[in-house]
Parts: C-alpha cells; structure tokens; sequence
C-alpha cells in the first residue's frame, strides 16, 4: 500500500496542479491569445462562416490591419495551402508535422481560381479543407472534411486599407481532459503561427500594392 501511495499521490499533485494552470490560463490569458489584433467587437460579431459549425468548443478572431486595397490581399488568401501558396508563416515548423508548405512570395496565377467545393489540401493523414463560402475580395470560408474545424477570412476596406479578419472555429469530439489539457498548449502555439502568418500576408500586400502604383505611375509617364 505505501508503494501505491508513493506512485499514486505524486500522478494525483501533477494532475491538480495542470488542471490549475489550465484555469489560471483560460482566466488570465486565454482572450488575449485567442483575440489577437481584434477588437471586442470583432471577437463577438457574426462572421461569414459561423453558421458551419455553431456549437464550437474553441472560438479564436484575430485581426490585422492592412496598409492597402482588398484586391491586393485577396490573392494572398485564395493561393493558400499545402502545395500551393503555403501559410505564410514558419514553414520549418509545419514541415516539421508533413504538411509540405512554403510560403510563396508571388501571386500564381494557377492558383488564383479558387471556386465552392474546392478542396484545399493538407497533411495526408489529416483532413483536407472544403471551400464553402466565397465572396472575392470580402470572405473566405472553409470546413474540414471531418467538420470539426471551420476558418474564415473576413476583408474590409476602410479608405483603402484592409482589416483583415482570421476566425478559427474547433469542435471537441467528446474531448478528455487531456484533449482539454492540450488545448491550453495549442492555443498560444497557433496565436504564434496565425500571427506570422497575419504579418507576412500584410508584407505581401502591402508590397504588391506599391509594385502596382509604381507600375501605374510609370505608365502615366509614358502616356
């Protein structure tokens, strides 16, 4: 009996102690990871997509504002994806889970045609991304095969600047508490990459709309 209890109250003060932290982290941190960038306005309103997978266990919006025109992001967004145009985020770390991405630095025009019920591929061994709403250069929304996992993309213009809007929506199949438990590791590791990812489509676009205006000014001057 004391061997058991030497094995068992010790796995007993490790499990309260990571069910604590969890706590300490959905009330101190777990808004500021999973709103990012947005407003509390934006973190509650409806967006494109919601109504794909309503009762959802992990709502996450996190924004961005971009110093050009949506059809200048709109590209970026459509070519997205494993053997397409990438993530545009740390490409070592999801190559480093088989999902074979890297991030493009250039519009392709082969993958610029993006229509409903397109799949969006990824990691073989994991579901694909089905394409279910898509209003060029407003909103992008897809759904996993499994359809436990919806993210849209949400444009607005505001005098010719973008905000960009990310919202990921996560089903638990009957989750554990370790699923649970894992969710709180999860959480800040995609606020790492979707941030990359939210910085490096405003770089791009922000670039091609000066490569634009500098072409148009150079045609001006020739005319």
């Amino acid at each position: 009996m004391k061997t058991m209890a030497k094995v068992v109250v010790p796995v007993g003060v490790a499990a309260a102690g990571a069910v604590a932290a969890r706590e300490t982290y959905r009330r101190k941190l777990r808004t500021p990871v999973l709103t990012w960038g947005a407003t509390p306005e934006e973190a509650a309103r409806q967006l494109p997509g919601d109504e794909l997978l309503e009762d959802a266990d992990i709502v996450s919006t996190r924004a961005i504002t971009i110093d050009a025109p949506p059809d200048t992001v709109w590209p970026w967004l459509v070519q997205m994806g494993s053997g397409r145009g990438g993530a545009y985020t740390y490409d070592w770390i999801e190559n480093l889970f088989g999902l074979g991405m890297r991030s493009a630095d250039t519009v392709h025009p082969e993958w610029q045609d993006l229509k409903v019920g397109d799949l969006i591929p990824g990691k073989a061994s994991l579901p694909g991304m089905r394409v279910k709403v898509l209003e060029p250069e407003r909103a992008l929304a897809s759904l996993s095969e499994d359809g436990t996992w919806v993210w849209s993309f949400v444009l607005e213009e505001h005098d010719g600047r973008t905000r960009l809007l990310s919202r990921n929506r996560i089903a638990l199949r009957e989750p554990s508490l370790g699923d649970r438990l894992g969710m709180a590791v999860m959480e800040p590791g995609s606020l790492v990459m979707e941030r990359k990812m939210l910085l490096g489509i405003k770089e791009r676009a922000e670039r091609l709309a000066a490569e634009r205006a500098a072409e148009a000014v150079a045609e001006a001057e020739l005319a």
